[in-house]
Protein backbone atom coordinates (compact mmCIF):
# COMPACT_ATOMS: atom_id res chain seq x y z
CA UNK A 1 0.00 0.00 0.00
CA UNK A 2 1.65 3.65 -1.17
CA UNK A 3 1.14 6.44 1.45
CA UNK A 4 0.10 9.37 0.24
CA UNK A 5 1.90 12.22 -1.04
CA UNK A 6 2.68 15.66 1.20
CA UNK A 7 0.34 17.39 -0.94
CA UNK A 8 -2.66 14.95 -0.92
CA UNK A 9 -1.78 14.86 2.76
CA UNK A 10 -1.95 18.69 2.77
CA UNK A 11 -5.13 18.99 1.02
CA UNK A 12 -6.84 16.86 3.19
CA UNK A 13 -6.43 18.80 6.28
CA UNK A 14 -6.18 21.79 4.94
CA UNK A 15 -10.22 20.97 3.60
CA UNK A 16 -11.31 19.50 7.55
CA UNK A 17 -10.20 23.76 8.67
CA UNK A 18 -11.74 25.67 5.82
CA UNK A 19 -15.43 26.06 5.49
CA UNK A 20 -17.22 24.65 2.07
CA UNK A 21 -16.60 26.24 -1.67
CA UNK A 22 -20.11 25.13 -2.58
CA UNK A 23 -23.06 27.20 -1.51
CA UNK A 24 -25.73 25.45 0.96
CA UNK A 25 -28.33 25.12 -1.94
CA UNK A 26 -31.33 25.11 -1.94
CA UNK A 27 -31.62 26.50 1.75
CA UNK A 28 -29.30 29.25 0.73
CA UNK A 29 -30.45 31.35 -2.85
CA UNK A 30 -28.16 30.62 -5.46
CA UNK A 31 -26.92 34.37 -7.77
CA UNK A 32 -25.97 33.11 -10.96
CA UNK A 33 -23.28 35.13 -12.91
CA UNK A 34 -24.55 37.91 -14.96
CA UNK A 35 -23.98 36.02 -18.16
CA UNK A 36 -25.06 32.67 -17.31
CA UNK A 37 -27.01 30.49 -19.61
CA UNK A 38 -30.47 29.68 -17.94
CA UNK A 39 -33.75 28.03 -18.84
CA UNK A 40 -34.79 28.88 -22.13
CA UNK A 41 -37.80 32.06 -21.84
CA UNK A 42 -40.32 31.92 -25.01
CA UNK A 43 -42.23 34.72 -25.10
CA UNK A 44 -45.33 33.80 -27.58
CA UNK A 45 -45.87 37.11 -29.06
CA UNK A 46 -42.56 37.32 -30.79
CA UNK A 47 -42.49 33.82 -31.27
CA UNK A 48 -43.94 33.30 -34.86
CA UNK A 49 -43.36 29.39 -34.77
CA UNK A 50 -41.06 29.07 -38.25
CA UNK A 51 -39.09 26.54 -36.68
CA UNK A 52 -35.03 27.60 -37.04
CA UNK A 53 -34.96 27.19 -32.92
CA UNK A 54 -36.01 23.33 -33.75
CA UNK A 55 -33.76 22.94 -36.67
CA UNK A 56 -30.49 24.46 -34.76
CA UNK A 57 -31.15 22.47 -31.61
CA UNK A 58 -28.42 19.94 -31.27
CA UNK A 59 -29.72 17.74 -28.62
CA UNK A 60 -33.54 18.48 -30.39
CA UNK A 61 -34.67 19.70 -27.63
CA UNK A 62 -37.75 21.37 -29.66
CA UNK A 63 -39.82 19.38 -31.88
CA UNK A 64 -42.10 20.44 -34.71
CA UNK A 65 -46.02 18.76 -35.72
CA UNK A 66 -48.51 19.81 -38.08
CA UNK A 67 -52.40 19.12 -37.80
CA UNK A 68 -52.92 19.84 -41.47
CA UNK A 69 -57.30 19.14 -41.02
CA UNK A 70 -56.94 21.30 -37.56
CA UNK A 71 -54.86 23.86 -39.11
CA UNK A 72 -52.22 23.69 -35.80
CA UNK A 73 -48.67 23.55 -35.31
CA UNK A 74 -47.66 22.19 -32.16
CA UNK A 75 -44.03 23.15 -30.97
CA UNK A 76 -43.17 20.80 -28.20
CA UNK A 77 -40.23 22.03 -26.16
CA UNK A 78 -38.08 19.25 -23.59
CA UNK A 79 -35.94 21.41 -20.84
CA UNK A 80 -34.64 18.17 -19.77
CA UNK A 81 -33.09 17.37 -23.10
CA UNK A 82 -31.79 20.98 -23.35
CA UNK A 83 -27.85 21.77 -23.21
CA UNK A 84 -28.15 25.47 -22.57
CA UNK A 85 -26.07 25.96 -25.64
CA UNK A 86 -27.28 29.17 -26.93
CA UNK A 87 -28.49 28.01 -30.38
CA UNK A 88 -32.25 29.14 -30.44
CA UNK A 89 -31.72 32.87 -28.95
CA UNK A 90 -28.77 33.22 -31.34
CA UNK A 91 -30.66 32.24 -34.85
CA UNK A 92 -34.24 33.80 -33.87
CA UNK A 93 -35.40 35.24 -36.80
CA UNK A 94 -37.78 37.93 -34.37
CA UNK A 95 -35.12 37.87 -31.91
CA UNK A 96 -37.18 38.24 -29.35
CA UNK A 97 -38.98 35.19 -29.62
CA UNK A 98 -36.62 33.00 -27.25
CA UNK A 99 -34.07 34.32 -24.42
CA UNK A 100 -32.15 32.53 -22.04
CA UNK A 101 -32.81 33.44 -18.47
CA UNK A 102 -30.27 34.33 -16.30
CA UNK A 103 -32.33 34.10 -13.31
CA UNK A 104 -34.38 30.51 -14.08
CA UNK A 105 -31.78 27.40 -13.37
CA UNK A 106 -33.29 25.07 -11.03
CA UNK A 107 -35.09 22.24 -13.73
CA UNK A 108 -34.76 19.84 -11.36
CA UNK A 109 -38.16 17.95 -11.52
CA UNK A 110 -39.36 14.28 -10.16
CA UNK A 111 -41.49 13.84 -13.47
CA UNK A 112 -39.71 14.26 -16.68
CA UNK A 113 -42.76 15.55 -18.27
CA UNK A 114 -43.56 18.70 -15.97
CA UNK A 115 -40.13 20.05 -18.01
CA UNK A 116 -42.01 19.59 -21.66
CA UNK A 117 -43.94 22.37 -22.52
CA UNK A 118 -46.11 23.29 -25.53
CA UNK A 119 -47.21 26.10 -27.87
CA UNK A 120 -49.54 26.09 -30.68
CA UNK A 121 -49.75 28.48 -33.90
CA UNK A 122 -52.19 29.06 -36.57
CA UNK A 123 -51.30 27.38 -39.73
CA UNK A 124 -51.78 28.11 -43.39
CA UNK A 125 -52.49 25.36 -45.77
CA UNK A 126 -52.46 25.14 -49.40
CA UNK A 127 -56.60 24.64 -50.37
CA UNK A 128 -54.92 23.00 -53.23
CA UNK A 129 -52.58 20.32 -52.77
CA UNK A 130 -53.16 20.41 -48.44
CA UNK A 131 -49.16 21.45 -47.86
CA UNK A 132 -48.15 23.56 -45.01
CA UNK A 133 -46.82 26.55 -45.97
CA UNK A 134 -45.91 28.16 -43.08
CA UNK A 135 -47.71 29.97 -40.02
CA UNK A 136 -50.24 32.83 -39.78
CA UNK A 137 -47.58 34.98 -37.59
CA UNK A 138 -44.83 33.69 -39.63
CA UNK A 139 -46.00 34.91 -43.12
CA UNK A 140 -47.57 38.37 -41.06
CA UNK A 141 -43.97 39.37 -39.83
CA UNK A 142 -42.45 38.60 -43.29
CA UNK A 143 -45.08 40.91 -44.57
CA UNK A 144 -44.39 43.32 -42.35
CA UNK A 145 -40.83 42.87 -42.62
CA UNK A 146 -40.91 43.47 -46.26
CA UNK A 147 -42.45 46.23 -45.98
CA UNK A 148 -44.23 47.96 -49.16
CA UNK A 149 -42.60 45.55 -51.52
CA UNK A 150 -45.27 42.38 -49.34
CA UNK A 151 -48.01 43.21 -51.80
CA UNK A 152 -45.66 42.15 -54.56
CA UNK A 153 -46.75 38.52 -53.42
CA UNK A 154 -50.41 37.29 -54.33
CA UNK A 155 -50.23 35.06 -51.29
CA UNK A 156 -49.30 37.90 -48.96
CA UNK A 157 -52.33 39.46 -50.65
CA UNK A 158 -54.66 36.85 -49.92
CA UNK A 159 -54.17 36.32 -46.88
CA UNK A 160 -54.25 40.58 -46.02
CA UNK A 161 -57.61 39.94 -47.90
CA UNK A 162 -58.33 37.34 -45.16
CA UNK A 163 -58.02 40.29 -42.89
CA UNK A 164 -59.61 43.93 -44.02
CA UNK A 165 -61.96 42.09 -45.91
CA UNK A 166 -61.44 43.70 -49.50
CA UNK A 167 -63.73 41.06 -51.36
CA UNK A 168 -66.37 38.54 -50.31
CA UNK A 169 -66.04 35.03 -50.40
CA UNK A 170 -68.83 34.96 -53.81
CA UNK A 171 -65.53 37.15 -55.12
CA UNK A 172 -62.81 34.65 -54.76
CA UNK A 173 -64.86 31.40 -54.91
CA UNK A 174 -62.98 28.89 -57.09
CA UNK A 175 -64.80 26.14 -56.68
CA UNK A 176 -63.82 22.94 -57.02
CA UNK A 177 -61.79 21.33 -60.13
CA UNK A 178 -59.21 18.72 -60.92
CA UNK A 179 -56.78 21.38 -62.51
CA UNK A 180 -55.72 24.29 -61.32
CA UNK A 181 -57.29 27.35 -62.81
CA UNK A 182 -55.95 31.18 -63.06
CA UNK A 183 -58.33 32.35 -60.55
CA UNK A 184 -56.71 29.89 -57.86
CA UNK A 185 -53.76 32.27 -57.71
CA UNK A 186 -56.32 34.33 -55.57
CA UNK A 187 -56.91 31.44 -52.89
CA UNK A 188 -54.10 30.40 -50.40
CA UNK A 189 -52.01 28.35 -52.48
CA UNK A 190 -48.24 26.72 -51.83
CA UNK A 191 -45.56 27.99 -54.02
CA UNK A 192 -45.71 25.11 -56.32
CA UNK A 193 -49.23 25.29 -57.07
CA UNK A 194 -48.56 28.48 -57.78
CA UNK A 195 -46.02 28.00 -59.68
CA UNK A 196 -48.06 25.79 -61.86
CA UNK A 197 -50.39 28.52 -62.25
CA UNK A 198 -47.93 30.38 -63.90
CA UNK A 199 -46.55 27.88 -66.05
CA UNK A 200 -49.60 27.10 -67.39
CA UNK A 201 -51.04 30.46 -68.09
CA UNK A 202 -48.13 32.32 -69.11
CA UNK A 203 -46.15 29.79 -71.34
CA UNK A 204 -48.52 27.37 -72.44
CA UNK A 205 -51.49 29.97 -73.11
CA UNK A 206 -53.73 28.67 -70.54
Amino acid sequence: MKYPKLRELKEAVTSLVTPAYTSKFPATEHVPFSNFRGKPVVDDANCVGCETCANVCPPLAITFSDDREKKIRTIRRDYGKCIFCGQCQEHCITGMGVKLSDKIYDIAVFNRADNVEYQHKELLVCESCGAVITTVEHLSYMHRKLGPKAFASILNLSVLNTRLKLAGGQDLATGSSGTLQRKDMFSIICPNCLRQVTVKYLFKGG
